[in-house]
């Protein structure tokens, strides 16, 4: 709560706030090293259940993403309402638990399936911490803090390369027939990074509780119902419970949810049909999330109309999610394929790629983004639109790098424009991310980041990883299938453009818009 002596928006975090964000730091990281590294074990993988590119592409990408971003609405609406502290121990205990189970599959459906939970419990982590540090860090320490948070991504992303590769290579070695429990490397790697996470469990549970809303002097009541609360949402977004959730807004609702049901049904068959069968899983699993997330948000205007204005209703922060959406795209293909391209290409080993991809990518990630968010804060002070300066500077800056590393038939100066290319891109995270909470109200800051978070998902995890796959498939090279898909870049642009334009007054109205659609401000 603010002090009496200084307003809440003046205050600075105190110690605690920075020991509650070095927690919340290792559980992102840890949270990118049980989503990451089957990018390492992909080789692996491919050769001992037979998959392609593109189903790694989809294991990696959409069996998660999709998911993730699905359950991450209900979730995030759940961190608005409830304990966010008991609600990320719950969830990193149910991914961790599912990373582990990974090393149990036996074949790709198996796999896909952790993977789904592995998605389900991560969407609990984001929404909880955003919130948390929303409310133990102020307005003007926010995008610091946030990128400090986001930099966990490269920590984990990096170190899982590292430690797949390196677990992979030596358990092969040490056990080449007959290894323990029938286990063979990349099923023991699964096993080694998912259990540590019920450790860490333990101790995010001690941390305390903020007020919500006390870093802006905002604060909100506790929610009466919240469980009953989530179990609407989820009644909102679930095929087919979803019909029963349109229905309780009224035949008209039901009519259009029907509709648009039709709709992404008749697309879904028409991708079937131009991709061949074998995609069957991959766009089956895009039209559950387009028609799920259809499906909440039009139940969200009925529910709450000031979230929905704030979030669903406000172009800027849709700009925001394009812009960033597209930026993760691009981002996630890369990491995605990048270990994959440089076995194939150069004929190294695990072991090798994942000490020169994933030992830079921590430091160059960590950069990226850390200074990224510092920037986007000192650029906040001067200007109402300095953030998304930061998010068109990482749509841009990245691109030359990212055509050198894939192109260059030269090893070491891959091993350089890579991480280069992950410095310049992931600067606009902590931007982006600050940027759509300083659009909502407190209370609304979970249900932000779950929409935020459909962007980085669903546009770009769960396509862009199976895109540039399925592309390689097609054409034989890994770097063709990453390099297409700078087709999006004027797109991304665009969105950034628009953002710069609309954030200023977005950010402004904020109060006064939620008031005109209902909230007893």
């Amino acid at each position: 709560m603010a002090s009496s002596s200084a307003p809440a928006a003046d205050r600075k975090a105190g110690p605690y706030a920075w020991y509650v964000l070095i927690v919340l730091f290792l559980v992102y990281a840890l949270n990118f090293i049980d989503r990451q590294i089957l990018t390492i074990l992909a080789p692996h993988i491919r050769r001992d259940l037979g998959l392609s590119h593109a189903d790694i592409g989809f294991l990696y990408g959409t069996a998660f993403g999709v998911f993730y971003a699905l359950f991450g609405i209900p979730l995030g609406r759940l961190a608005d309402s409830w304990h966010r502290v008991r609600l990320m121990t719950l969830g990193l205990a149910l991914w961790s638990t599912m990373t582990a189970l990974s090393g149990l599959s036996r074949s790709g459906v198996q796999l896909a399936a952790a993977r789904i939970g592995v998605g389900v419990g991560e969407a609990t982590a984001s929404p909880s911490a955003y919130s948390l540090i929303s409310d133990w860090f102020p307005k003007r320490q926010r995008a610091t803090a946030l990128a400090i948070y986001s930099a966990g991504i490269y920590l984990g992303g990096g170190f899982s390369l590292f430690l797949g590769g390196a677990i992979v290579d030596w358990w092969n070695a040490a056990y080449p027939v007959n290894p323990p429990f029938g286990l063979v490397g990349w099923q023991a790697a699964f096993m080694a990074v998912g259990l540590p996470g019920l450790v860490l469990a333990l101790w995010v549970l001690t941390l305390r509780e903020p007020m919500r809303g006390q870093s802006e002097g905002l604060m909100a009541p506790p929610h009466p119902a919240p469980f009953k609360s989530f179990l609407e949402d989820l009644l909102t977004i679930i095929p087919p419970l979803t019909l029963l959730g349109a229905a309780r807004n009224g035949a008209a609702a039901l009519l259009r949810n029907l509709v648009v049901l039709a709709l992404v049904t008749a697309a879904v068959y028409a991708l079937i049909r131009f991709d061949g069968p074998k995609s069957r899983a991959q766009w089956i699993a895009i039209g559950i999330g387009v028609y799920a997330v259809y499906s909440w948000s039009a139940a969200l205007r009925h529910r709450d109309a000031p979230t929905s204005r704030l979030i669903l209703g406000t172009p800027a922060f849709l700009a925001v999610v394009l812009a960033y959406g597209l930026n993760a795209f691009l981002a996630y293909s890369v990491a995605g394929l990048a270990p994959s391209y440089a076995v194939q290409v150069f004929g190294i080993t695990s072991r090798e790629a994942g000490l020169w991809i994933g030992g830079p990518a921590i430091l160059g990630g960590f950069l990226g983004v850390t200074l990224g968010g510092i920037a986007a804060d000192r650029l906040r002070r001067r200007w109402a639109s300095g953030r998304i300066m930061v998010i068109l500077f990482g749509s841009l800056a990245p691109i030359p790098s990212l055509v050198i590393a894939f192109t260059t038939p030269d090893k070491a100066l891959f091993y350089a424009m890579l991480p280069l290319t992950q410095v310049l891109a992931s600067c606009a995270l902590g931007a982006a991310a600050a940027a759509t909470q300083d659009l909502v109200l407190p209370r609304m800051r979970g249900t932000a980041t779950a929409a935020f978070f459909i962007g980085t998902t669903l546009i770009g995890l769960a396509m862009g990883p199976y895109l540039a796959g399925r592309i390689a498939d097609l054409t034989g090279s890994l770097s063709t299938g990453i390099l297409s898909l700078l087709a999006t870049l004027p797109l991304a642009v665009g969105a950034a453009i628009a953002a710069l334009r609309l954030v200023p007054a977005a950010e402004a109205s904020r109060e006064a818009r939620a008031r005109e659609a209902g909230e007893p401000l």
